[in-house]
Parts: C-alpha cells; sequence; structure tokens
C-alpha cells in the first residue's frame, strides 16, 4: 500500500470544563494551568502513532481544554467526516464536567461519530457504587463508551485498534489493575495548547496514589492506595521535551510529592539541571503538613526551582480533621512546616473546607481569623465540604438516603450540595461569602504582603496572587483556581433546557460589563500600590529584607508555643496532649537505642 493509499484516523481529545451560575461555558482567553489527564492520554496516543502501533493507518490527534477553546460539536463532527474515520475521546472528566461532557456528546452522538468519557466521575462511581450512575447510564443510553481507570500499559491503545477495527466495547475498566508508570510515556500537550494559558503552564504526574484515607478525597478510590511513581529518568525526559518547546512552568499533580520515593533523586536531577545546565524553569508542588520533617526535603524543593506549594490544611479543629479521617494533618505542625516553607522562599496555598458536621457559623469566622492572625499562610483557598461522587462520603450519604443536589454541575466545591446539620443552607452559604471577604481584605492583603517581604519573598508576586485571588472570586463569581485571563461567553453556547437571553441583557453585561470589571480588577491592584512601593522602599534599604514581623512570623518556642489562642479548644488542647505523649514516647526510644 502507498503513503498515498494510507487510512486516516481523527483522534480529538477535549477536557470539558463546566456551567457557571448563568448557564454558560466557563472559558477564558488564557485559562488556569492545563489538566494533566489531557497531557497524559494525548502523550500515550502520539507515543504509539510515533511508533506505528496502528499499522498502515495514519492518526492525526488534537487536544482541546474548553477553559480555553471554544468546542463546537457540529465542527468536530465535520472535521472528523473529512478522514475515513475517528473519535472523540471526553478527557479527565470530573464530576462537575460531566453534564458538560453529556451535552458535547449528545450532538456528536447523532451525527454518527464515536465517542467516549473517562474520567474520575466514571472512574469513582463504578468503583464506589454498587449501581451505575444516573449520568454515566445516560452515556451509555446514547452509544457513548465508558473509560474508568488509567490509560497506560497499552491499554489507550487497544481501545484505538477497537475503534479502528469497529469493535468498541461499552466499558473499558481497569479500577482493579493500576499500571506501573516507570517508563511511561510523557505526559505532554504542544505548544500552542499550553501557550493558551495564562503563564504558559503545564502539568504531570510524578506519581499517582495516596496512602491516606480521607473521607471527602476521590483519589484515593480513584488511583489507589497503593502509591506508585515515574522515574527520575522519566522526570527529567518530561522537563526536557517541554523546555525543548519553550515550556518551562510546571505544576506536579501528585497529591502528596513529600510522600513520593523518588522525591529526592528528582530534585537531584531538577538541582542538576537549574544549577549546573541553567535552565530557568520553575514548579508548584503539592505537599502534606508534614513535609519539614522529612530531611533536606524543603531545601531541595527550593532548588529544584519549586517556588509555590498547595498544603492541604483543610482545618485547624483537630475534631473535624479526625471526623474526616484526615488524621495525619497535626495542627502542632502547621507553623513549623509553614515557617519552613517561608524560611526558603517558597509561597504557600493552603486549602480550608467549610461545612465539617461540628462547624457553626461562629466556630468557622473563628477559626478563619486565627489563621490570619497565628499562621503565616499566603493564599487561603475556601471550599464547601462536597460528597464528590467516588468518595466515602457520597457513598455514605447515598446509602443512608440523604439529599444531595443531583445538578453535578455544582459539584465544584464552590456550591453548597448538601444540607449542614447545624446551619441553614442560607447561613452556611453565607459564611462561605463571609470568610472570603475577611481572609482577602485589603488589610489582610498587606499583611499577606509585608510578611513575604520580610522572608525576601517578592512584594509583587505576592501582590499579584492575593489580589488576583480576590478578584478572581469577588469579581467573576469563579473559584480562583478555575479563573483565567479575560472571561469569554457566547450567546448560543448555553446549558441545554436554559432559554437563549434576550440579546440586549447578554450583549450589554459582556461588552459594557466586561470592560467595568477589568476596571474593578485594575481598581483593586492600585489600591495596594503606595503601600507596595513603601514596601519596596524599606526592603531596599534593608538587604531586600522588610523589617517586619508579627504573631505568625515569631519563631516555635517549644515552651511557650501551645499557649497560643489556636490551642485553646478543647479538641486543640486534647490534640496537644496526645502529640505531647507520643513525642515523649519517641524521644524515651530513640534515647534507650543510643549507645552510651
Amino acid at each position: 500500500m502507498t503513503d498515498t493509499a494510507k487510512r486516516t484516523f481523527r483522534l480529538i481529545l477535549v477536557k470539558p470544563s463546566h456551567y457557571d451560575d448563568l448557564g454558560y461555558v466557563i472559558s477564558w482567553v488564557r485559562s488556569p494551568i492545563p489538566a494533566n489527564s489531557l497531557a497524559c492520554v494525548y502523550g500515550i496516543a502520539s507515543a504509539a502513532a510515533a511508533a506505528g502501533r496502528f499499522g498502515t493507518t495514519e492518526v492525526s490527534i488534537e487536544a482541546c481544554d474548553e477553559t480555553n477553546t471554544r468546542i463546537k460539536p457540529s465542527k468536530i463532527a465535520e472535521d472528523i467526516k473529512r478522514h475515513d474515520d475517528g473519535m472523540v475521546m471526553l478527557v479527565g472528566v470530573q464530576s462537575n464536567q460531566f453534564p458538560r461532557a453529556l451535552d458535547i456528546a449528545r450532538p456528536l452522538r447523532e451525527a454518527g461519530i464515536k465517542v467516549g468519557i473517562g474520567g474520575f466521575h466514571v472512574s469513582g462511581t463504578l468503583a464506589m457504587l454498587d449501581q451505575i450512575a444516573p449520568g454515566v447510564q445516560e452515556a451509555l443510553d446514547m452509544g457513548c463508551f465508558l473509560f474508568a481507570g488509567e490509560a497506560e500499559e497499552g491499554r489507550l491503545e487497544g481501545v484505538i485498534e477497537d475503534a479502528l477495527n469497529g469493535t468498541l466495547q461499552d466499558t473499558y475498566n481497569f479500577m482493579n489493575a493500576l499500571p506501573d508508570m516507570t517508563g511511561s510515556a510523557s505526559p505532554i500537550l504542544p505548544e500552542p495548547v499550553v501557550k493558551r494559558t495564562f503563564g504558559a503552564n503545564t502539568s504531570f504526574d510524578a506519581g499517582r496514589g495516596c496512602p491516606f484515607q480521607c473521607s471527602f478525597c476521590t483519589i484515593i478510590n480513584v488511583q489507589g492506595r497503593k502509591s506508585r511513581y515515574r522515574s527520575p529518568d522519566d522526570v527529567e525526559a518530561i522537563i526536557r521535551k517541554n523546555v525543548e518547546q519553550g515550556i518551562c512552568r510546571f505544576f506536579i499533580t501528585d497529591d502528596n510529592f513529600a510522600r513520593n520515593t523518588n522525591w529526592e533523586d528528582i530534585f537531584d536531577r531538577l538541582i542538576h539541571l537549574r544549577e549546573v545546565e541553567m535552565v530557568p524553569f520553575r514548579c508548584i508542588i503539592q505537599v502534606d503538613t508534614s513535609c519539614h520533617k522529612i530531611p533536606r526535603f524543603i531545601e531541595k524543593a527550593a532548588r529544584a526551582g519549586v517556588r509555590r506549594v498547595f498544603i492541604g490544611l483543610e482545618n485547624i479543629n483537630p475534631e473535624n480533621l479526625v471526623g474526616a479521617k484526615k488524621r495525619q494533618n497535626k495542627i502542632t505542625d502547621y507553623r513549623t512546616m509553614l515557617l519552613e516553607w517561608k524560611k526558603h522562599g517558597v509561597t504557600n496555598y493552603c486549602g480550608y473546607i467549610t461545612g465539617f458536621p461540628t462547624d457553626t457559623r461562629e466556630r468557622i469566622l473563628s477559626e478563619v481569623k486565627l489563621i490570619m492572625e497565628e499562621l503565616p499562610v499566603d493564599i487561603l483557598e475556601f471550599f464547601y465540604l462536597t460528597p464528590l461522587p467516588g468518595s466515602e462520603d457520597h457513598k455514605k450519604l447515598q446509602a443512608a438516603g440523604t439529599w444531595m443536589d443531583p445538578d453535578l454541575n455544582k459539584y465544584d466545591l464552590d456550591h453548597r450540595v448538601t444540607h449542614h446539620p447545624k446551619m441553614s443552607d442560607e447561613e452556611w452559604e453565607q459564611t462561605y461569602r463571609d470568610v472570603w471577604k475577611m481572609y482577602y481584605s485589603r488589610e489582610h492583603r498587606l499583611r499577606v504582603i509585608k510578611r513575604n517581604a520580610a522572608h525576601g519573598i517578592s512584594p509583587g508576586k505576592t501582590g499579584f496572587l492575593v489580589n488576583y485571588f480576590w478578584c478572581a472570586w469577588n469579581i467573576e463569581r469563579v473559584h480562583p483556581l478555575e479563573t483565567g485571563l479575560i472571561r469569554r461567553r457566547f450567546w448560543t453556547d448555553r446549558r441545554p433546557g436554559l432559554p437563549r437571553e434576550n440579546p440586549l441583557v447578554f450583549f450589554t453585561r459582556e461588552y459594557i460589563g466586561g470592560p467595568l470589571k477589568l476596571a474593578r480588577w485594575v481598581a483593586s491592584y492600585l489600591s495596594i500600590i503606595p503601600a507596595y512601593m513603601q514596601i519596596k522602599a524599606e526592603m531596599k534599604k534593608n538587604d531586600k529584607r522588610l523589617p517586619y514581623t508579627d504573631k505568625s512570623l515569631e519563631p516555635v518556642v517549644e515552651d511557650t508555643e501551645f499557649e497560643r489562642e489556636m490551642y485553646q479548644s478543647e479538641a486543640a488542647k486534647a490534640a496537644v496532649a496526645t502529640e505531647t505523649r507520643v513525642a515523649a514516647i519517641v524521644k524515651k526510644k530513640a534515647e534507650t537505642k543510643t549507645p552510651a
């Protein structure tokens, strides 16, 4: 067969977005960090095609992230029909994105296009529920196929071959066979796709799985509790491939990089790249609250280019942490850990969950105030406690017949989807709004800038981040982790079931309201410029550090640390007593083993 007679197969990979409160797809001119799942699937498919896995068939692959690319099913169908065959795979679909995934799939199936859906919602519900979830069944009923689990070890290639041969199965379920990641194809996206993100960031995973048991988490039920890792060679190759196409900012998506057994070898490779080969890349990682106890971890992280770190703080009430099976979080570690990251010039992002069963409005407001005063947290991300499909919490509530909002689009952690045992719906929602306003007040934004400036961290970069988070939530009304640069809405792209808005209403809001929102963003930044200039001047006089301190930055003194207000609740006192007891036992054992 000559090259001109080759069969062509079009594979389009789509990472769906979800709908905002008005029913429009959340999309930006420049979006946040792209999904690792899209990079993984694209990398596997591209490597297989390049290796000739599909014989004489030429497989043409395109990756689309709907948070920065308008998805029009009719155009996709036309694209595929220009080839001999083709398929659309909706990749990495989370629960809040599942309704949108169905809305993309429906017209494609009506046009006769093969469509597959995979990701955390499909995998989590198949793993945790006794029956197929309604939305997942709807996907099957319209003729989509499902992919549950991970795509390495030839699994994705097998699906593509089935599509080529016309033998696609209804469901590919690999949940009971978690693949070894070593030597797997590099997760990578083409440079034009990554350049549609704000700051040209990309993502990859160096490991999957988590040994802990947090009841609100889906990772342990989708990726397993046995951690698996890429080799240091693999990670270095991922960095190099991206740097070759001009991509130098990375989010390493491991749920807890500190528990990656290869962490030191990986950091050593990255340190060599940065300090010897002078490759100017930067990283963001996620860690637990005990990472500072690992010798050399934070110091090497900073040298390896880690400039920001996500930390699952979740709460400062030990009772809530134990109730959610997040026993690995010890509030007695928080200040020591956060100060160690600051010492090495790394900005921290911490999550805080509202709505644990013992929470009240007063308790939440009080605890957030304590965090503001006593913990050197930089960015605090607020969430509703959400029973995500695929989590233990969701399974228990469903078994008990407890009400959960049937609209999966709301399961983005930024909407209330259950009732609370102690707060009314209105009270919980008002409290959620109030903690955002309280933490990101102008006074506290400046406090965070000063704290970082005291450690030599750029006040400009810190100021940008704290204002970005505040403006994203306050102006865009979208969670900051989903917010990009310049919002895009299309009049015809409204959620099915909702009527098209009056054109006058829509276009007035978008074309007059848009510039007004931008003006509000600018005004927020301008409001801190005088203080910022003063901080810069003081830093210049004091060896690039601001002479500033407050309660959160005070050194941890063992004899007096637990006299702080955050340790004075009954639950906190009990936790301190337990940790003190355990520390004494460990110390005694160490002294016993030490030779005289």
